[in-house]
């Protein structure tokens, strides 16, 4: 299997939009010198990071991993069948790469309704920036626990508790464990 390669694919898609890395990183908010350091793969983004400049190109996570991955409106999914969104970002701690896979059910743009399994490899981090979207979301750690920043509150989650909270708050996902933490979640309107 080929490695997915982040920063072709993001120079790819900011050509697409006639767009110069300045202004992709004016459209996103962040610095430009993190886009071009993302796309000479010299910096692996987070999932925030990815996500914001992302949002700048008006597109999300699913179209960038899975461009030409049409999804088909049916009721039941295989775990095979879910979309692979991050598996290609790594979350950078002590020197060392922490996967984070987040796949998805379905199409999530059709039905406002973004459902996620998410797994946090020990370590792993969405990313130093919060997150903050406009939208709601929730959910069930399903093994493991998870550390879950929401605004100035921090609370660590084990197998069994549940998050729900306005997304507009800053927000953050830590694995400060040594085991894996599986969450499955919800978010409407769809953020990734």
């Amino acid at each position: 299997m080929q490695e997915f390669d982040v920063g072709a694919r993001l120079i790819e898609l900011r050509k697409q939009n006639k767009m110069s890395q300045r202004q992709l990183a004016e459209a996103a908010g962040v610095p430009n010198g993190q886009v071009s350091m993302i796309e000479t793969n010299k910096s692996s983004p987070s999932v925030s990071s990815l996500r914001k400049i992302l949002g700048g190109l008006g597109i999300g996570m699913a179209e960038f991993f899975e461009p030409e991955n049409q999804q088909e409106d049916k009721p039941f999914f295989k775990l095979t069948e879910l979309r692979d969104l991050t598996s290609h970002l790594y979350s950078q701690r002590s020197g060392t790469e922490c996967k984070i896979t987040l796949k998805q059910v379905g199409d999530a743009k059709l039905h406002n309704l973004q459902i996620l399994h998410e797994t946090y490899e020990p370590g792993a981090d969405t990313g130093a920036e919060m997150l903050e979207h406009h939208a709601n979301e929730g959910g069930i750690v399903v093994s493991g626990e998870i550390e879950v920043t929401v605004g100035d509150t921090v609370s660590v989650l084990k197998t069994g508790d549940a998050f729900l909270f306005n997304s507009r708050e800053p927000h953050r996902f830590r694995n400060i464990s040594s085991e894996p933490a599986t969450i499955v979640s919800g978010c409407t309107p769809p953020y990734l």
